[in-house]
């Protein structure tokens, strides 16, 4: 009822164009840019073919899969941008929402985990978009999300603008998992965006040190 009220009071404008009746309208839904199907089977990575990518035959990935369904373009990116630095927290559940459909069915999980960021980032910031779209996809499957078994232990610089190499040996060491009940659990890994999924590998990998099963990452958008 409170939200009726608000939606009468303060009709949502959508992100991507500002028109008003919902936070992201079907006309940009519909522009926003769609994963090729020729892309890596593990990290979503767009290829010439459907064969694994050079990175992932290389290193294997401590995730099995990132589901992705988008490329990082607009307005796709410009609602992200909006989520995650101008505090638009409302966006979250509508982007979960839009993603989860356009991936289709996905396996049963034991639970949803959210790539936290360290407690002086999150200060910063006052909210950890990764926890707002971890509950909604949570929601959505049915699964229980869980926002405290991993941890960031290193304050690691912004990865914006970083090299490949750079992002990984930036987030080595940066996650400190302890699952307790989850041990040999399978979990789903949730995080905005994925440039060279260094953070989603390093996220991934302390979870498996940890114990778990397996470990499946799903992001709103993938970036080129």
């Amino acid at each position: 009822m409170i939200r009726t009220l608000l939606d009468v009071l303060f009709p949502p404008r959508c992100a991507g164009c500002g028109h008003r009746g919902a936070w992201i309208c079907e006309s940009c839904t519909a522009r926003f840019s769609r994963l090729a199907p020729s892309r890596c089977p593990t990290c979503s990575r767009p290829t010439a073919s459907s064969s694994v990518c050079f990175g992932c035959r290389r290193e294997a990935p401590a995730f099995s899969v990132l589901y992705c369904a988008f490329l990082f373009e607009d307005p796709l990116r410009s609602a992200i941008h909006r989520l995650k630095y101008a505090g638009a927290r409302h966006l979250a559940e509508p982007l979960a929402n839009q993603v989860i459909r356009s991936i289709g069915p996905l396996p049963r999980f034991d639970a949803v985990l959210p790539v936290p960021l360290h407690p002086n980032r999150r200060a910063h910031r006052g909210f950890n978009q990764s926890d707002l779209l971890a509950r909604s996809i949570g929601r959505s499957l049915g699964v229980p999300v869980f926002e405290d078994r991993l941890r960031r232990v290193k304050d690691t610089p912004s990865q914006v603008g970083l090299k490949a190499t750079e992002r990984w040996q930036n987030v080595q060491g940066a996650f400190l998992a302890d699952l307790g009940d989850l041990v040999n659990a399978s979990i789903l890994l949730v995080d905005d965006v994925a440039t060279t999924g260094s953070t989603l590998r390093a996220a991934a990998l302390a979870l498996r040190e940890a114990g778990a099963g397996r470990v499946d990452a799903l992001v709103l958008a993938r970036a080129l």
